[in-house]
């Protein structure tokens, strides 16, 4: 259902019921939470399970593309 929503909306990107737990964890630990309270609220067994959705370490900051040093 997520992936033909999805696809109706126009997103190309394949989506599903983890991406949106992926998505709320990351928000939630960006604003101050801890892992151990993101894993009771997405009903983890092991915190470790939650730390695999959490996605703070996959973004790429402006300076950090800079250093590619590509001249336009």
């Amino acid at each position: 259902m997520i992936q033909r929503r999805a696809k109706a909306a126009g997103i190309r990107t394949r989506i599903g019921n983890h991406s949106f737990e992926a998505t709320a964890i990351t928000a939630f630990l960006k604003n101050g939470g801890r892992l151990e309270i993101a894993q009771r609220m997405a009903n983890h067994e092991s915190s470790r399970t939650s730390d695999l959705y959490d996605r703070r370490d996959d973004e790429i900051t402006l300076d950090e593309v800079e250093r590619m040093g590509f001249e336009l």
